[in-house]
């Protein structure tokens, strides 16, 4: 059995919740399946296989702007004595930031002297915790400083290079056509909160949840869905339609649970759902989001095989009746920290790349991040992280669009699912909104990205996320919507 142990000082520097949440993986940012806790004062992490690998463990980073942020370490090997937790921590912060700052020079990025000072700063500090090692308090206390200049340093370039690629980006079309906008959810058109969210989008999420429509086998009720589409069409939004198919307790009907365990049944039945659904909207859509959430769904006696015959399925279908009109799949939590607690032969990149591989006629991948949720989030990362990440599904090949949930409150939300809560950091509307404004222009500022879209229009109606809409319960638009409005107005079309 693989081992690896972590000195943490003080020993009360990470809580037993955020240990629990640690992993390990490899260089193809796969987790590891693996058993983490707090032990005596160190983190021990257990797995089944003895290889290097990077340790990523959620870290209360100094300063009011961060709070809790996943970091990772280097690529580390198995020993014997443990390592020093924040100093690998430190060591890895720091080198990201250097081979980041590298790499976007080499493109031409212009990087204000301050950001080079902060890193001249953070090399010294960690070179001062790696020289102290015989004095733990005094190589956490550097290790700590490296951390914070690093983590500051890195967001001051996350913005300097938004700022530059977007300015690229425009130079050759007056706005950005990147879609932005909101997932709709279970609202009315008529409730719709239009004069604060038209100014802030250019496209909308209708979901088309399987569950609400076909209640009961064959009867089918389209009433939301048909005012909805008619209004975005009104009010000249483009329309993201679905997910047709989502493996979700609240998406699925209750009576597909009787065919379970008969796999060419449910395909039969997906396929009649999804060429019902399209026939009635084909000509009023402008994306079709197929298939969402199914790397990481576990209802249904479903192999990850009959999952991708299912997704390649509503594809087809939608295809074959609407050709021409984009086809979409999405994965959920693409950074797949829940593969470190359960094993999968589809870790979601290789789920999409197996997609791309198919031949299917896909025509982008959907990222789907609640941020600081569990269970089914994403946890908190560097703005440096974020944008590696990026990058790394961009290799796939095929345009990107990415959906957003970020809470504004950490107290319980009675119109939430009872079973989601937020995890590690306190939130509040204006936490929320600064987030958008640091992280919204980086994602724009990727060329590959086609959409950035919130995924939970309002806390007043029944959702998801705790406190994840952009219009709270009482149906007023929270600070988010400033920043949504203004980057819009801003940047895109």
């Amino acid at each position: 059995m693989g081992l690896m142990r972590f000195a943490v000082v003080p020993p009360d520097r990470i809580t037993p919740q955020a240990a629990e949440k640690a992993y390990l993986s490899g260089l193809d940012r796969v987790a590891w399946a693996v058993s983490s806790n707090l032990d005596q004062g160190e983190l021990v992490l257990r797995r089944s296989i003895s290889e290097s690998g990077s340790l990523n463990v959620p870290w209360p980073v100094p300063g009011s702007a961060h709070g809790w942020l996943t970091l990772a370490t280097g690529t580390l090997a198995e020993r014997a004595e443990p390592y020093h937790l924040s100093l690998e921590l430190a060591r890895g912060t720091v080198n990201q930031l250097r081979h980041q700052l590298a790499e976007w020079q080499t493109i031409g990025l212009a990087v204000p002297e301050k950001i080079t000072a902060m890193l001249s700063q953070a090399i010294q500090a960690l070179s001062k915790a790696a020289a102290g090692e015989t004095e733990p308090a005094r190589v956490a206390e550097q290790a700590e400083q490296a951390i914070q200049l690093a983590v500051d340093a890195g967001t001051l370039l996350g913005s300097t290079y938004a700022d530059q690629a977007i300015a690229v980006r425009r130079r050759g079309v007056r706005r950005l056509p990147t879609l932005f906008g909101a997932n709709l959810g279970a609202s009315r058109a008529e409730t719709l909160p239009a004069d604060a969210l038209l100014p802030a989008s250019n496209a909308a999420i209708v979901p088309l949840c399987w569950r609400e429509i076909e209640a009961s086998e064959g009867t089918f009720h389209w009433e939301v869905s048909d005012r909805q589409i008619d209004w975005c069409r009104r009010q000249g939004l483009k329309v993201v339609a679905g997910p047709l198919l989502q493996l979700s307790s609240a998406a699925l009907p209750d009576w597909l649970y009787l065919w379970d365990g008969e796999f060419e049944d449910v395909f039969t039945f997906l396929s009649d759902f999804v060429g019902a659904a399209v026939k009635r909207y084909r000509g009023k859509v402008d994306y079709w989001l197929c298939a969402g959430r199914l790397n990481s769904a576990q209802l249904l006696s479903l192999s990850d095989e009959e999952k991708l015959r299912l997704a390649a399925q509503s594809i087809e279908v939608a295809r074959a009746l609407d050709p021409g009109v984009p086809t979409l799949i999405s994965f959920e939590q693409p950074w797949a920290e829940y593969l470190s607690r359960r094993a999968s032969d589809f870790p979601p990149v290789h789920f999409a790349d197996a997609m791309i591989r198919s031949g299917l006629d896909l025509s982008g991948i959907v990222l789907e991040i609640n941020l600081g949720y569990e269970p089914g989030g994403t946890l908190p990362r560097t703005a440096l992280e974020w944008s590696r990440h990026l990058d790394f599904w961009s290799s796939l090949g095929v345009p990107l669009f990415v959906t957003l949930t970020v809470p504004s409150d950490s107290d319980p939300d009675p119109n939430a699912d009872s079973g989601i809560s937020t995890v590690l950091n306190r939130w509040n509307p204006r936490a929320q909104q600064a987030w958008a404004g640091r992280y919204l222009p980086m994602i724009l500022a990727k060329p590959y990205v086609f959409g950035v879209l919130w995924n939970q229009l309002s806390d007043a109606t029944a959702h998801e996320f705790p406190h994840g809409g952009l219009f709270d319960a009482q149906g007023r638009p929270k600070p988010i919507v400033q920043t949504l409005t203004a980057i819009r107005q801003a940047h895109l079309v």
